[in-house]
């Protein structure tokens, strides 16, 4: 039997993995671990094994239960069931404090230090050396001093953390769990704001921590960046245990197949005829050389009118990064944007909404509902903005409007003044899609406009989406569902890595073709597909009926 293999046997599971003979006793196991929130089940039966001296990575997509997985170990979420060891010993932390005290801490991905104190001060807060009762500068000074230069971390103890770039502000808060005698560190997504040079600086402290014996848990959503520091990693899909593999036997196709939960053999073909634009036309919108540091590096992209852009990629891919970009919801450092052929600055969204251009957040709750305002209200706000305030919509303009799109997008109940609280997720991305439709976009670009919400209102959107492009208006179709972005797009573009890594007409592309494109495994540009051409298929007239 393979390791792989014991592992899947004998699991993370009541009974215990298997222990690795090179690294000996892991330092915690978490065994059968369960948690559910009301009716909701965050994680059924999941386990984790942490070995001494390694990078263990935790892998899944949005939603998969790492987060909850760590927030159990670190005694943030109380288990329903399961058990934790540290050293073969059963635990059960009720604080983070109490996790802290076994030896595991936590860098989050928001770094939770005081930026007003100095590097030293965050470093031994709450365990200052003390003399004759007062806070002895001189010895916290030396001590966070040693630390640093026993990680190779050249800083300024007496600087204040504040003046210091984001990422270190990062080697600071290891530093600190470090001083602390951390056997387990956990640092949760530790390089999504940090540029390249900075990811190799810390790299080198998380290698030097594994040399020192340190068990350290890296979650990111860069596989490369997996695939450069991991030794082992555990897979998790929708709160469940997929396995445990070693990276050096796990190809990155295998990888995404494993997050994803399909099989590439088994994957049923999409087909999609798009009309390539021709040399002469001029597109609506082109993005050359859109950047921003630590977000996303530097892009090409061009858009034409009636065309449905799809953009695929894992989370953290720069999918959304490159749609804020476009959206002037984020200031790029670098690049230039033309509407029209006209180069524009799109220094905030009011400058997008008034070159005609919209944008459906992914973040449905914290960016686009109003909670607390009517069904009518929310669908108005974007024109209310872009005539302003002192210009109010007549009244018998604001009934026309929302009776137009409440009866157009099938919203239910079909009361514009109902809550938009009190709406289900599908009717309350309807709302949404209603704000921007109204203000006549020429550009609409949707960030994952059909996560979280039942079959009946995706298949709505979707539909909604490509009549939009029959009528000519231009998309940007943002989904981690594949198969959703295929059927719907003219062109595909691949992120991964905050980097456009492809981009490729929608002909014969299926989703296995994606995958390994993420992956990494993809066949060169321009080969030609092993299947047959889209207008010999049988399903060719279908997939035309169905774009009209």
């Amino acid at each position: 039997m393979t390791q792989t293999d014991a592992t899947q046997t004998v699991g993370l599971g009541k009974a215990g993995p298997v222990p690795d003979a090179a690294h000996g006793t892991p330092v915690v196991e978490m065994r059968d671990i369960s948690i559910t929130f009301g009716s909701v089940a965050a994680l059924s039966g999941v386990g984790l094994r942490l070995l001494p001296g390694e990078v263990h990575a935790l892998m899944g997509e949005n939603g998969a239960g790492k987060s909850t997985l760590i927030k159990a170990l670190t005694g943030v979420y109380a288990t329903d069931s399961g058990t934790v060891l540290v050293d073969g010993e059963e635990q059960e932390f009720s604080t983070p404090a109490a996790a802290q005290a076994a030896g595991i801490s936590t860098v989050y991905q928001e770094v939770n230090l005081v930026p007003n104190l100095t590097v030293a001060e965050n470093m031994m807060l709450g365990r200052e050396p003390r003399w004759l009762g007062m806070i002895n500068h001189r010895a916290m000074n030396r001590r966070a001093a040693d630390t640093l230069q026993r990680l190779g971390i050249d800083v300024d103890p007496r600087s204040t953390l504040g003046s210091h770039p984001i990422a270190v502000q990062q080697l600071v808060a290891i530093a600190r769990a470090v001083d602390v005698q951390a056997r387990v560190l956990i640092l949760d997504e530790p390089t999504s704001s940090l540029d390249a040079d900075e990811v190799a600086k810390l790299f080198d402290v998380m290698r030097h921590l594994r040399d020192k014996g340190t068990a350290i848990v890296f979650v990111s959503h860069f596989l490369d960046q997996v695939y450069e520091i991991a030794d082992r990693m555990t897979i998790l899909r929708n709160g469940r245990l997929v396995e445990e593999r070693t990276v050096a036997e796990t190809t990155q196709l295998q990888l995404v197949q494993l997050m994803i939960g399909r099989d590439l053999a088994v994957l049923d073909r999409l087909e999609r005829t798009a009309a390539a634009p021709t040399a002469d036309r001029t597109p609506l919108l082109r993005a050359v050389g859109l950047g921003r540091k630590g977000s996303l590096e530097a892009t090409d992209l061009e858009v034409f009118d009636g065309e449905v852009i799809g953009v695929a990629g894992l989370l953290g891919s720069g999918r959304t990064e490159l749609a804020r970009l476009l959206f002037g919801a984020d200031s790029a450092d670098e690049g230039t944007i033309e509407v029209r052929s006209t180069r524009r600055r799109l220094r905030s969204p009011r400058h997008a909404i008034d070159r005609r251009i919209a944008f459906a957040s992914e973040d449905r709750k914290g960016e686009g509902v109003i909670a607390d305002l009517s069904v009518a209200d929310n669908m108005l706000l974007a024109l209310q903005a872009s005539r302003g305030w002192m210009r109010p919509i007549p009244p018998a303009v604001r009934t026309r409007l929302v009776e137009e799109y409440v009866k157009a997008l099938d919203i239910r109940p079909a009361d514009p003044h109902a809550l938009m609280r009190n709406l289900s997720g599908g009717n309350q991305q309807k709302v949404l899609l209603a704000r921007w439709l109204i203000t006549e976009p020429e550009l609409l670009i949707l960030d994952e406009p059909t996560r979280g919400i039942d079959i009946g209102a995706k298949t709505q959107i979707q539909a909604l989406v490509a009549d939009l492009a029959a009528r000519g208006m231009s998309v940007v179709f943002i989904s981690a569902e594949l198969e959703e972005v295929l059927r719907l797009s003219d062109r595909l573009v691949v992120m991964r890595d905050r980097r456009k890594i492809a981009e490729r007409p929608n002909r014969d592309l299926t989703v296995s073709d994606v995958l390994e494109v993420i992956a990494g495994e993809a066949r060169p540009e321009g080969a030609v597909p092993d299947t047959a051409d889209t207008a010999d298929h049988p399903d060719h007239a279908e997939t035309e009926a169905r774009r009209g």
